[in-house]
């Protein structure tokens, strides 16, 4: 009988130590999480989720109408709800009319899990949500730095049989893989350094140019995982408009992740994704 009594205790406790809630996702086409939503109990709208934001923004593309944001003084909605499943997130700020992922009405950021540790597990489509960190065995610990809400952290890439470690950001809006930022890609001369497979030129208002350049790396290892054939991005011509590095959603899908309350370490180990092809691959 007392073993009867001990056992639910023992899970009561667990729970309550880790509070675990579960909040289903779907990956798109360009690798980009989608979540369904209710906004201030009334709007259901599906929102990209964004790890290089904190707050929330409505996109001009939406499908969905979201009549319950209220910007009717400003381009800023203040002081929303949002619930995904039975997780609920208030005083979220709305921002109007920035472009968001295919198939979404707009994206939502980190704020949904303020304060607690997260999980963004891609073996099985979800994130979790933890009240301190849950048990990360066989995972790597990584160090990440945030600023203004925004996580970097260093990867080696290897370019030309040399090893080069550049600090990027977490992106899961960039549907890519790598994409340098213009002082590393000048600095190491990529675009006579890599075999570039697709170039297109944009041109501004004042006839200035701008070259988007996709190309693969030899190459790239974070901790003890090293990815071969990675996808990367840079620019070239006049225009220099790229001042950081971006870590894309084709690779963050490639593993698990999980997120201290601090944000200070990134817990990681290879998804169901590590060695999926390249959606830049001409084999693909």
């Amino acid at each position: 009988m007392l073993r009867i009594i001990i056992l639910p205790m023992l899970l009561l406790i667990v729970f309550q130590t880790y509070g675990q809630q579960i909040i289903p996702f779907r990956l798109n086409e360009s690798n980009n999480i989608l979540l369904k939503t209710l906004v201030n109990d009334q709007d259901s709208l599906v929102l990209m989720f964004q790890i290089a934001m904190e707050d929330a923004a409505i996109s001009p593309d939406r499908i969905n109408a979201a009549n319950h944001l209220n910007f009717k003084e400003s381009d800023v909605s203040v002081g929303n709800k949002i619930q995904v499943g039975e997780w609920t997130c208030t005083d979220l700020i709305f921002y109007d009319n920035q472009l968001s992922a295919k198939g979404s009405d707009g994206k939502v950021g980190t704020k949904l899990f303020k304060d607690k540790s997260f999980k963004i597990n891609y073996d099985q489509d979800r994130f979790e949500i933890f009240d301190q960190l849950p048990n990360v065995e066989g995972y790597e610990a990584i160090p990440i730095r945030t600023i203004d809400g925004v996580y970097f952290l260093t990867v080696n890439s290897t370019i030309n049989g040399k090893e080069l470690a550049h600090q990027f950001y977490l992106q899961t809006g960039y549907a890519g893989g790598l994409l340098y930022d213009n002082v590393f890609s000048d600095l190491h001369d990529l675009k006579n350094k890599l075999n570039i497979i697709k170039s297109t030129t944009l041109k501004n208002a004042s006839g200035k140019e701008v070259i988007t350049n996709d190309a693969f790396i030899t190459s790239l290892s974070i901790g003890p995982w090293k990815l071969a054939d990675v996808a990367v991005g840079f620019f070239a011509g006049e225009l220099k408009t790229q001042q950081l590095s971006l870590f894309g959603a084709d690779l963050m899908k490639r593993f698990n992740w999980i997120f201290d309350v601090d944000r200070k370490i990134a817990y990681i180990r290879p998804s169901k994704y590590f060695e999926a092809i390249s959606y830049l691959h001409p084999k693909k």
